[in-house]
């Protein structure tokens, strides 16, 4: 399996991602999933791999942008052309 098709799967175990890209990825999926879940040492430990706060940041508003993007599709029944998912919907997305 390579890299996109195990993110496309949500499988970071088999993406052989290093442990900065891992855990900013990690941040991501707690934002799209439960962002009240979010702590500080998460953060903290975002910047002791070397990710700035505007790094950080940005990572947050594209994770909370595209939640709402998915929330309004969901919410108008929007789905995907099957040209653009032809195998169904990633399993990273359910």
């Amino acid at each position: 399996m390579g890299v996109a098709e195990a993110l496309r799967n949500g499988d970071l175990n088999a993406a052989g991602l290093l442990q900065p890209e891992r855990l900013l990825l990690e941040f991501a999926a707690t934002i799209t999933r439960a962002a009240y879940k979010v702590t500080d040492e998460q953060v903290a430990g975002l910047r002791e791999v070397g990710w700035t706060d505007e790094q950080i940041a940005e990572a947050a508003y594209v994770a909370a942008l595209f939640s709402l993007f998915v929330r309004l599709a969901d919410t108008f029944g929007i789905e995907p052309p099957t040209v653009y998912e032809p195998t169904g919907i990633p399993r990273a997305a359910i």
